[in-house]
């Protein structure tokens, strides 16, 4: 993209008061920015209103600023594998399937490995096999080791996963992508809430930087966006419109994770959900939505079986082992240590141990503590233990 078309789009998309719908209805009515740019005020009036043609056209320093940042920030490389990239609605590496939402984002930036762009410095391809999964931000010892299997089996197969970079099963759904073996697509696509020169959480920095390499990182928000809280239920509808499905793996009832179940369901994109405990507040979400129509899951072969665009003939499609490894079923052989039969699966707390098993809190206690320094049993807020699915 020449240098003035960029400012074109800045200038559009960054005036204030104009949002995404307006944006789109003057392209539709006029062409391109420059030809959107062009236009008398009477006239673009007839599309927005006076205030707004006024913003547009008389841009404020704090947008022409912006427009010099973004096109120094795109001309400077990161590193010597990684690429910056600009892509505007219309544009051929424009993802096609979040084309066909009803609110498509005008402007995206990219920032990804070089092996994913051409020589033209385009966008080779977006990933046909992608799957959205998203959760809870404090999720369970469990809901993170789900996330980051079932994401790590279907990377293996070659689906990219899409999520949000945030705390909990985003950052578990990113690992679990990252950790599987590197094939020709990107292992996991972040979508975040932020400009793309931001990383938040900062905790998340690091992850950050190997999704940058091993994937991509995607925003619709300017450069130096900090994270506004209005900002991160919309970028949701990105996350699952990338997608062919979303995977909610925890969801507390009030969570934005069913927000982008929400979406996804409104763009006609398959909805998943992994059952929990019924004591469990961080389950609710996902027995919801199994109750308002989303498929329970168990195993990958449960997301292959509804989406068989997802599977890949050369790994299989759905391998045993892998599907048994993220299906979170109880070992066949009842296990050695009796105070982890009294666990049971459901989070539980000290008297109900107690009344099951006979022994004192003291007892119990130790006990509870050799089983989590082994990594069997996890200690949940509220006083309550749960036993890891590991054998």
């Amino acid at each position: 993209m020449h240098e003035q078309a960029l400012r074109d789009w800045i200038q559009l998309t960054a005036t204030p008061g104009l949002g995404n719908a307006s944006v789109r209805r003057l392209l539709a009515q006029f062409g391109l920015p420059a030809q959107i740019l062009a236009q008398p005020a009477s006239t673009l009036q007839s599309c927005i209103s006076a205030n707004q043609t006024k913003a547009l056209l008389h841009p404020s320093d704090t947008v022409r600023s912006l427009q010099t940042a973004t096109c120094a920030w795109l001309l400077a490389a990161p590193s010597s594998s990684l690429r910056r990239h600009i892509i505007t609605l219309g544009d051929p590496d424009y993802p096609g399937r979040l084309l066909e939402t009803a609110d498509p984002p005008v402007v995206l930036y990219l920032l990804g490995h070089e092996q994913w762009f051409g020589a033209d410095g385009l966008l080779k391809a977006w990933p046909d096999k992608s799957l959205a999964i998203v959760g809870s931000r404090n999720p369970t010892a469990q809901g993170c080791a789900n996330a980051h299997a079932f994401s790590q089996a279907l990377a293996g197969q070659g689906v990219s996963i899409v999520s949000g970079l945030a705390l909990g099963i985003d950052t578990a759904a990113h690992q679990g992508a990252l950790a599987a073996p590197p094939l020709e697509t990107p292992a996991t696509i972040a979508v975040i809430g932020t400009g793309i020169d931001r990383v938040y959480p900062k905790h998340n920095h690091a992850l950050a930087q190997q999704i940058a390499e091993h994937g991509l990182i995607v925003s619709e928000y300017h450069l130096g966006t900090p994270p506004l809280a209005q900002n991160f239920p919309k970028r949701n509808r990105i996350i699952s419109g990338l997608a062919l499905g979303t995977l909610v793996v925890e969801a507390a009832p009030e969570s934005g994770s069913l927000v982008t179940a929400r979406l996804a369901n409104e763009q006609g994109r398959e909805v998943f959900a992994i059952p929990g405990s019924i004591h469990s507040p961080q389950s609710k979400g996902c027995h919801a939505l199994i109750r308002q129509g989303a498929k329970l899951v168990e195993t990958v072969a449960d997301i292959l079986d509804e989406l068989p665009a997802l599977s890949c003939t050369k790994v299989g499609n759905a391998p045993s082992a892998a599907a048994d490894a993220v299906a979170g079923a109880p070992c066949s052989q009842p296990p050695a240590n009796p105070l982890l039969a009294a666990l049971g699966y459901d989070p539980t707390d000290l008297d109900t141990l107690s009344a099951r098993t006979g022994w004192d809190a003291a007892t119990l206690q130790i006990q509870l503590l050799e089983l989590e320094l082994q990594g069997q049993v996890a200690r949940l807020p509220g006083g309550l233990y749960q036993r890891q699915i590991s054998g």
